[in-house]
């Protein structure tokens, strides 16, 4: 799970590379204008070369602070960089996949859908889970009365569903994966679990979604992938991951306190 892909790498190197071309670049358009001032309050004549490496070293540090802000306002992503193209060829959705699930305790998850989504990019940030990020949540018409409910598609065979309480606050939230159920759970869907996990525990590391994760059984060598059903509860919140019909749902919902 803390395997990072090579865009990564390359975001970081070329994130190093702008740095040292902004620094460097500054620092000799700095020296070379001191330069032409002192010569212009000895009244010496300045060299046209002089001039052109002073203009020349203004715009290498131009590019490398251009290109710094523009990488830290687009990161790099994986294999989830195009999730718009992709939400049409997503698995077909039925309305059994936007029903509420079962809780004893309509208090949600605590947050608008902003916040949800605000959150869940800062896990993918902080942890650098590129290929995770949230761009726009497609709403849903729910049939309840003012409620509601969303869907965000990752790839062709990962999307996140969630539903809206009375106060159009964030009631629960699932991840399907559809495919091979034979195979055990790992890659970008076990990321995503994580992710979803830290997005609804503030205080929570890496390490504490890890552990949420064995808890429920996943990662236990002889689990049967074709036929599972495992759950804990921490705090609020019950963590639950099935198969069945061959796909792999995890959700999370409030309990009774």
């Amino acid at each position: 799970m803390r395997v990072r892909n090579n865009n990564v790498l390359r975001g970081e190197n070329l994130q190093y590379l702008l740095t040292i071309l902004f620094i460097l670049g500054f620092m000799a358009f700095f020296v070379f204008l001191v330069l032409m001032v002192l010569s212009i309050r000895k009244h010496n004549r300045i060299a046209v070369r002089h001039v052109m490496l002073t203009a020349a070293c203004f715009v290498i540090a131009s590019i490398g602070m251009y290109g710094m802000l523009a990488l830290s306002s687009n990161p790099p992503q994986s294999s989830g960089t195009h999730q718009t193209e992709k939400h049409e060829s997503g698995p077909a959705i039925t309305e059994e996949d936007y029903a509420p699930l079962d809780q004893a305790n309509a208090s949600g998850l605590h947050m608008t859908t902003d916040e949800f989504k605000n959150k869940f990019n800062g896990a993918v940030g902080k942890y650098r889970l590129n290929g995770l990020s949230i761009t726009r949540l497609d709403m849903k018409e729910s049939s309840g009365q003012d409620t509601g409910a969303f869907e965000y598609v990752f790839n062709d065979d990962l999307r996140l569903v969630g539903n809206l309480n009375s106060d159009q606050k964030v009631q629960d939230v699932r991840l399907y994966r559809t495919g091979d159920v034979s195979e055990p759970t790992g890659g970008i869907f076990l990321t995503a679990i994580a992710t979803l996990i830290l997005t609804t525990n503030n205080e929570y590391t890496y390490n504490d979604a890890q552990d949420v994760i064995q808890d429920i059984g996943i990662l236990d060598r002889d689990v049967n992938q074709s036929e599972f059903d495992g759950v804990t509860v921490r705090n609020e919140f019950e963590y639950r991951f099935s198969i069945r019909d061959d796909i792999s749902t995890f959700g999370i919902t409030t309990v009774a306190k």
